[in-house]
């Protein structure tokens, strides 16, 4: 895993659940395994049409321009965090990655994509050489102010830059308070499911299964 950590992760779960309140999902939890230790994990169920997803216009972590349409006709799985992230992102990018090895050969029909909330820091480069630490299929998604603001608000996603009590003069060094949920995109750009970090890998790959057989 990469080396470089600034400080303890914040993520503000409650935020979260606004978020996705905000964004027009009726949703109850279902807990296809026991609670991790780190906290309940489970699986966000959408009872209604939800407003998750939409247009966006992104740079993938090999510089090209990559939009919601290069998408289609297959299922997205992506998650939004930042690689300076110490704890939450490499967890979940874990958990994805671990998911996608027990999908087997359905995993080509998933697109696992990695969201940087964190424009500032997040070149593609770097996005390049943190993905390499994960499953090789990983995209990673970047670009200006505007378009992570933009796709976030797309997701529902919420998150803000908390600047670091040890070196309060240094304009690199700084946290990122976020929402943490990983999001099942079908082949049309549909919201399927939100996954809750923490989540075990196995929840997921059920969960996968299940709307891939649909």
């Amino acid at each position: 895993m990469s080396g470089r950590k600034v400080g303890i992760g914040i993520t503000i779960s409650v935020v979260a659940v606004a978020a996705l309140i905000g964004a027009g999902i009726r949703y109850a939890v279902d807990f296809q395994q026991k609670p991790a230790q780190s906290g309940i994990s489970g699986t966000v169920k959408s009872s209604g049409i939800a407003r998750i997803g939409g247009a966006f216009s992104m740079a993938d972590h090999k510089g090209r321009q990559v939009t919601d349409r290069d998408f289609l006709g297959k299922f997205m799985l992506i998650s939004f965090g930042y690689t300076y992230c110490p704890d939450i992102c490499p967890t979940e990018l874990q958990t994805m990655s671990e998911a996608l090895d027990a999908l087997g050969e359905q995993a080509d029909k998933v697109q696992p994509v990695f969201a940087t909330i964190d424009p500032e820091r997040d070149t593609a480069a770097v996005l390049a050489d943190y993905l390499s630490n994960f499953h090789p299929r990983f995209m990673g998604l970047t670009g200006t102010a505007t378009q992570v603001a933009d796709i976030a608000r797309t997701f529902g996603v919420y998150y803000s830059k908390v600047k670091s009590q040890n070196a309060p003069g240094q304009d690199k060094d700084y946290l990122m308070n976020h929402s943490a949920y990983m999001f099942l995109m079908d082949g049309n750009g549909k919201f399927r499911a939100a996954f809750r970090a923490g989540i075990a890998h196995d929840g997921m790959v059920r969960r996968i299964r299940d709307e891939l057989a649909k």
